[in-house]
């Protein structure tokens, strides 16, 4: 489908958020089917960084993707590789069998830093395919269908929490399961109110840790060792911890809540000790030193840390991890808050 016409005039601009979480990996069906007695649930929290997409009209019969941190790419319509570095947006592209478009993402989070912010590209992208062709933009179809492009295409074992953050935004615990005619989630909000979500504001840290994560060798190690039957109780563990990390947020007890996400932590590198890098650890150590809880985001293995814990706790560790991050290169604290919104179409 030749969209450059439409494109013309009417460029398509559509930005999502990415996110930071607690209990990952069971939104991936290899774990939320056969747990699916113990009803499985993740929790995140959309952040600021939003993924920004442009749709512009370019050449009849190609596809053109340009991408902060990557080389600019374009191929002959159907002919793009999806092995690619930006394999999953040209595959987006795709599905609507669409040329004469030029794909330009600008990301507000650093390249691969475990935000989910690929996952949120394509969110973004078929949100404007979507808009550029007058389909309705149902968040939740969104979410399941760059979930299913992406899983397709990835060669591994993907999840929906990515996907499910940038289409909703907001802070969510989601819980995994299979409906009626495929999977389905559902979304129980961690705030009840715009004043409890810019309350919790100074009850949280993200720090990015000047190194590209590579999330498909740990995300791997785990799919592999729960096939085998290895750590499955320690999931079960990681249910029961992360529900009880949503509630201990609601109820505003930070101090529990910085405990349970540590132990989750502590789970974590129990079965992949390199899940954390030397700066990760070196965050972590110091977080659990000033009585607050820290996890990598995503899969961990280099990107981002996020810190919970009370607010005069919260400050000091602040200054604590701007000590540590100060001598690793493009490290820093990431300025940023919760997103109460998912997909905006400008």
């Amino acid at each position: 489908m030749d969209i450059s016409r439409i494109l013309e005039n009417n460029p398509i601009h559509v930005s999502v958020p990415c996110r930071v979480d607690v209990g990952g990996t069971l939104d991936i069906s290899t774990f939320y089917l056969p747990l699916a007695h113990l009803n499985p649930v993740g929790f995140n929290m959309a952040m600021d960084l939003r993924t920004k997409v442009t749709l512009t009209s370019y050449r009849p019969g190609r596809v053109k993707v340009s991408s902060t941190g990557f080389d600019t790419a374009e191929f002959d319509q159907g002919t793009a590789p999806f092995d690619h570095p930006m394999g999953l947006m040209f595959a987006c592209a795709q599905y609507f069998n669409a040329h004469g478009v030029h794909i330009h993402i600008d990301s507000a989070s650093p390249p691969r830093s475990a935000l989910g912010g690929s996952s949120s590209a394509a969110v973004a992208i078929l949100a404007a395919f979507h808009t550029a062709v007058e389909n309705r933009v149902d968040p939740g179809q969104i979410a399941w269908l760059a979930h299913y492009i992406e899983s397709s295409v990835a060669g591994v074992p993907c999840g929906v929490q990515d996907q499910a953050a940038a289409a909703f935004g907001g802070a969510h615990l989601w819980a995994w399961k299979m409906g009626d005619r495929g999977p389905v989630f559902d979304r129980f909000p961690v705030f009840d109110s715009d004043e409890d979500r810019k309350a919790f504001i100074p009850h949280m840290r993200v720090a990015y840790c000047g190194m590209p994560h590579v999330s498909k060798d740990i995300n791997g190690r785990w799919v592999s060792a729960f096939v085998k039957g290895t750590h499955r109780s320690v999931f079960a563990r990681i249910i029961d911890l992360t529900r009880s990390f949503y509630t201990a947020i609601r109820n505003q007890s930070y101090d529990v809540a910085a405990d349970l996400m540590a132990r989750e932590t502590r789970l974590r590198l129990e079965m992949t000790p390199d899940v954390l890098d030397d700066t990760g650890k070196k965050l972590f150590d110091a977080a659990c030193d000033h009585h607050c809880g820290a996890r990598f985001t995503g899969a961990g293995g280099g990107g981002c840390l996020w810190a919970v814990g009370g607010q005069t706790d919260m400050v000091l560790l602040a200054e604590s991890w701007q000590s540590i991050l100060e001598d690793v290169p493009d490290a820093r604290l990431l300025d940023t808050r919760i997103d109460p919104d998912g997909i905006l179409i400008a």
